[in-house]
C-alpha cells in the first residue's frame, strides 16, 4: 500500500529524476561547455556538424526499403490506350516523330490501338488523319476538337457546330473537350463559359447525334485549386509551374463548382457517350466518381495520367473496378510514349508490388512526393479494362 509519504516522494522524483526539486540548490549545467552524457558513446556526445541547409527543391530522397520487383513488359491482353497525344497540339512538332518506331513499341507492349486526342479541326485534323489513321488503319483513332473561343462572338455556337459536323465528315472518331471550358473560355459578355452552359450542351448533344464519343477533361487535380502554401501536397509541381494554380477565386471557379457543372452536363445530354478523363476528373475521390457513374449511365472513365493518385489507394481502386467492370478504360496520357511508362501502368494494374515509383527516372516524383503500390486486379477484369470497354465505346470490332 502506498501512503502519502510515498506519493510525495514519487511526485518529487517525477519533477526531477535526480531527486532535486529545489531550484536554488540544483546544479546548473552549461549545455555548451558540459555536454550531456551520451549512452551510445558512454560519455559526452561527440561534436557533430549541423544539418545542411537544404532547400525543398533540392531534396531528392532515395528510399531505403527493399522490395521485390515484378517485370511486366506486356499487357496481359491486347490493349487500347484510350487517351494519348500524338499530334502537334501540346508540342511544337509531332509528339511521335517516328511512327514506325512507335508501332514497334506498341507491338512489343501488346498495345493494339492508340487514341490520338490532338486532331483539332480543319487542315490539322486532316494532317493527323493522314499520318495516323489512314496510314495505319486500326492502330490509331484520332479525335477532333472544336474552337470554343468562337463562343466569345454572338452566334459563335453555330460556328462550333459547323466545325463539329465537318470533323465528323472528315473521319474524326470522337471529340476531345479540354479544361479551358470553365477556366478560360468566355462568352460575349466576358464571363466564363462553364461545362453546363446551354451552348456547350447543344454542341455536345450534337456530338452524340453524330456518333462521336466525347472525351472530356474538366477542372484539374484538386490540389491545383487549393492555396499554394505549406499544406499543398503538390507544392513542388505548382512552385515550378505557378500558372497551373487555379486557387484565385476572383478568376477561377472552385473545383466543386466545376464538378457540379460537369454532372449537370452529363445529365442534360443522355444521348452522348462521355469518357471522363483522368478517372472522371476527380481521381482523388473514387467515392465521388462512383456517384457520378451511378447518376450518369452515359459516362465511362479512363485512368490516364493518374497513377500517382490511384497508386496510393490501390485497394480502393480495385474495389472501384470490381463495382464498375464495364465502365473503366485503360489510358496513359504519356507522351511521348515510352516502354518504361507502359510497364509502370502494367505493373500497377497486374501486380501486388509495393512502394515503387510512378514516374521512373524522375529524381523527384512530379505529381506528389510519394510512391505507389500495385492494385493486383483479378485476371478476369483485365480484358474489359484493357480493351473491351474502349472497343465498345469507340465502335471497334472485337478481336
Amino acid at each position: 500500500m502506498i501512503d502519502s509519504r510515498n506519493i510525495r516522494e514519487i511526485l518529487e522524483r517525477v519533477a526531477d529524476p535526480r531527486g532535486v526539486t529545489d531550484p536554488a540548490t540544483s546544479p546548473v549545467t552549461d549545455p555548451v561547455t558540459e555536454p550531456a552524457a551520451d549512452p551510445l558513446h558512454h560519455g559526452p556526445a561527440p561534436t557533430v556538424p549541423p544539418a545542411p541547409d537544404l532547400r525543398l527543391v533540392d531534396w531528392e530522397p532515395r528510399p531505403s526499403v527493399r522490395l521485390p520487383r515484378t517485370s511486366v513488359p506486356r499487357a496481359a491482353v491486347p490493349a487500347v490506350d484510350a487517351h494519348n497525344h500524338l499530334g502537334r497540339w501540346l508540342t511544337p512538332d509531332w509528339c511521335a516523330p517516328d511512327v514506325p518506331a512507335l508501332l514497334d513499341l506498341l507491338d512489343g507492349a501488346n498495345v493494339r490501338t492508340v487514341v490520338n486526342l490532338d486532331g483539332l479541326w480543319g487542315d490539322e485534323l486532316e494532317a493527323n488523319l493522314d499520318r495516323y489513321d489512314r496510314a495505319h488503319p486500326g492502330r490509331f483513332l484520332t479525335f477532333c476538337q472544336v474552337d470554343w473561343t468562337a463562343l466569345a462572338r454572338q452566334g459563335g455556337e453555330r460556328a462550333v457546330q459547323r466545325q463539329l459536323r465537318d470533323a465528323a465528315a472528315r473521319g474524326a472518331r470522337g471529340l476531345k473537350v479540354w479544361k479551358d471550358l470553365g477556366l478560360t473560355v468566355t462568352g460575349p459578355d466576358g464571363r466564363l463559359v462553364m461545362p453546363d452552359d446551354p451552348r456547350v450542351v447543344e454542341a455536345l448533344a450534337l456530338a452524340g447525334e453524330l456518333g462521336l464519343p466525347v472525351l472530356i477533361h474538366v477542372a484539374d487535380p484538386k490540389a491545383f485549386f487549393d492555396p499554394l502554401d505549406r499544406h499543398n501536397e503538390r507544392f513542388d509541381e505548382l512552385a515550378a509551374q505557378p500558372a497551373w494554380s487555379f486557387a484565385d477565386r476572383s478568376r477561377y471557379p472552385s473545383f466543386d463548382l466545376l464538378l457540379e457543372a460537369f454532372e449537370r452536363l452529363l445529365v442534360a445530354t443522355p444521348g452522348t457517350t462521355y469518357v471522363g478523363a483522368h478517372v472522371g476528373c476527380v481521381a482523388e475521390d473514387l467515392d465521388h466518381v462512383s456517384r457520378l457513374l451511378r447518376a450518369a449511365p452515359n459516362l465511362v472513365v479512363d485512368l490516364a495520367g493518374r497513377l500517382a493518385e490511384l497508386g496510393r489507394q490501390p485497394r480502393r481502386f480495385r474495389r472501384f473496378v470490381e463495382e464498375f467492370p464495364d465502365r473503366v478504360l485503360f489510358g496513359t496520357d504519356a507522351f511521348p510514349l515510352s516502354r518504361e511508362q507502359l510497364e509502370t501502368y502494367f505493373r500497377f494494374l497486374e501486380t501486388q508490388d509495393e512502394h515503387f515509383p510512378y514516374a521512373p527516372g524522375e529524381p523527384v516524383p512530379p505529381q506528389g512526393r510519394w510512391a505507389v503500390s500495385g492494385a493486383d486486379l483479378p485476371a478476369h477484369l483485365l480484358p474489359a479494362l484493357y480493351a473491351g470497354n474502349a472497343r465498345r465505346v469507340l465502335g471497334l470490332d472485337e478481336d
